[in-house]
């Protein structure tokens, strides 16, 4: 077994030496500027790539730390863009509701014009039974601003329905596309009369109601045609545009003819309405 020798020296101060060493070394030779020499050869091997390691890693510091930099300004920016854009698409769209409530205004207005005989009074709807139509509604006008049960009421281009129910500041209306409405009516043809009855299935399939007991003669009345509302009805006003014929055909009686009616009002995007405060009882009277 081979033994320890009694002086050697520990590693760590081996080391230590020769660090030591190499420091007097690059310290003698940048003092007495020995160019060429041999202490510039030796610093040259090994300190000259010591310090284009310390660059390089530096340089790559630094640009990690701009792109770092730029990331952060191009997210500030996204951030404030967007915010930008939520600002503007907010505007666009209270814009669009503006323009969309001024039609409707616009249309009420000549829907005023149009029967100009009557007195009226603007309410807006605020609520519904549900469902994809306006069949029974809720407008915010009530017997406080002069309505009651019975009155007609209007919208787009002709007949909404009549107001059921009445509180100090609301009203019901039963609109005509409700399975519980039937109005009579008549075409502005000839005067031919026919019930015009509410079907929230035929709204559903293809966005008509249903009219039955029509007698006319020769088929006279075709696709297109006007239904009115009847001078004999009991509470509606006559003369109100109800809808127009989209298929008819005569019945199994060889008599009177059924179909369907495009209602002339759009009854899925209600949002005001004219009620007409003359009664058809009233106007009897």
């Amino acid at each position: 077994m081979r033994r320890k020798s009694k002086h050697s020296i520990p590693t760590k101060y081996t080391l230590a030496i020769l660090v030591c060493f190499c420091a007097l070394a690059m310290f003698v030779s940048f003092t007495l500027n020995l160019s060429g020499g041999p202490l510039n050869t030796v610093a040259g091997y090994v300190f000259v790539p010591m310090q284009k390691g310390i660059n390089t890693i530096g340089t790559w510091i630094v640009s990690r730390a701009d792109d770092l930099k730029s990331l952060r300004d191009v997210m500030q920016e996204n951030e404030e863009l967007q915010a930008e854009v939520d600002r503007l698409t907010q505007e666009m769209n209270t814009i669009k509701l503006e323009r969309y409530e001024l039609d409707n205004l616009r249309e009420l207005m000549k829907l005023d014009q149009k029967y100009p005989s009557y007195e009226k009074v603007a309410a807006r709807v605020i609520g519904s039974d549900g469902g994809n139509w306006f069949n029974t509604f809720l407008i915010d006008k009530g017997e406080e601003d002069g309505i009651e049960k019975d009155m007609n009421v209007i919208a787009g281009s002709g007949l909404v329905g009549i107001v059921i129910d009445t509180g100090a500041n609301y009203a019901k209306v039963r609109s005509i596309i409700d399975d519980a409405s039937n109005v009579s009516g008549m075409t502005l043809l000839n005067a031919d009369r026919c019930i015009v009855s509410g079907n929230l299935a035929t709204m559903n399939k293809g966005q008509v109601i249903e009219f039955s007991s029509l007698k006319c003669t020769d088929e006279e009345v075709e696709a297109g045609e006007q239904i009115v509302t009847s001078h004999i009805s009991d509470k509606y006003l006559a003369g109100i545009l109800i809808g127009y014929v989209s298929t008819i055909e005569r019945d199994s009686n060889n008599l009177t003819y059924s179909g369907t009616v495009t209602p002339a009002v759009d009854f899925q995007h209600l949002q005001e309405v004219l009620v007409i405060l003359d009664k058809k009882a009233k106007l009897r009277d």
